[in-house]
């Protein structure tokens, strides 16, 4: 299994990175790819890469991290063999604050920095991680202006309309499905083909049942798995051996 989205880069992970990724090859975890967030993390992602054969990460910015965005920090890794995908970039108007001049500034400001990195990624020919939060339309609009853009919908967030880019996008599952509150991405679920599943966790956070509270971390994804093969009615050892196909095709892993 490889858990296509866990921010092993994060301080939550300083002290201890070694044990919890050996803690997760325990439990079957093959790969692991940490998406980008914020320019200064960005090196240290690119040096756990190159200390772990097993560990891939992605050049990107989060749309709340627009503050350290750079294009040129982002391109400048691009022909690193370790660096898998641009992202996790999209739009976030979940926590728009300010006036409605304001917003709407932020909204073209993760705009443009969403389509810079939509080029770059067809620029060195890599995949893209999406975040998309309570912007759907908008980025079904800003996808349509590009055919050739491929990659993955990051925690995906039930919103049928994403679906239209099934051909050239896959849809990360992680414990959010586990949640009580999944009812419509239990609804969802089944209109996904397996061939276009990733599995994730977005490891430190969204931790999935029974471990809420905790920590996340990639040895949970036989959790994620579990569930979808009840949702699925499809045997675990097929949804783990098709998500590892996918991430592979997809990540040239």
């Amino acid at each position: 299994m490889i858990d296509t989205h866990c921010h092993l880069d994060c301080e939550a992970f300083f002290d201890d990175i070694h044990s919890v990724l050996k803690d997760s090859r325990e439990n079957q975890i093959s790969a692991f790819i940490i998406p980008g967030v914020d320019i200064k993390d960005l090196a240290r992602a690119q040096s756990l890469a190159h200390t772990y054969e097993d560990v891939y990460f992605a050049s990107g910015v989060h749309p709340y991290h627009l503050s350290t965005y750079d294009l040129c920090s982002l391109r400048a890794v691009l022909k690193d063999e370790k660096c898998v995908a641009i992202g996790e970039c999209g739009l976030d108007y979940f926590r728009l604050e300010g006036s409605e001049e304001e917003k709407r500034a932020i909204k073209a400001l993760q705009e443009k920095c969403f389509r810079e990195q939509i080029e770059l990624s067809l620029e060195g020919n890599k995949p893209l991680i999406l975040h998309v939060r309570e912007a759907s339309g908008d980025v079904v609009k800003i996808l349509r202006d590009y055919p050739r853009a491929r990659g993955v919908f990051h925690c995906f967030n039930a919103d049928e309309i994403l679906l239209e880019f099934k051909d050239r996008f896959f849809y990360g599952i992680g414990g959010v499905l586990t949640f009580k509150n999944a009812r419509r991405l239990l609804e969802v679920l089944p209109k996904i083909p397996l061939n276009r599943l990733l599995l994730e966790t977005d490891s430190p956070y969204l931790t999935p049942h029974p471990y809420r509270g905790e920590r996340n971390e990639p040895k949970y994804i036989p959790l994620i798995v579990e569930k979808i093969s009840e949702v699925l009615q499809i045997a675990k050892e097929k949804i783990s051996k098709q998500s590892d196909q996918n991430a592979r095709e997809l990540f040239n892993l």
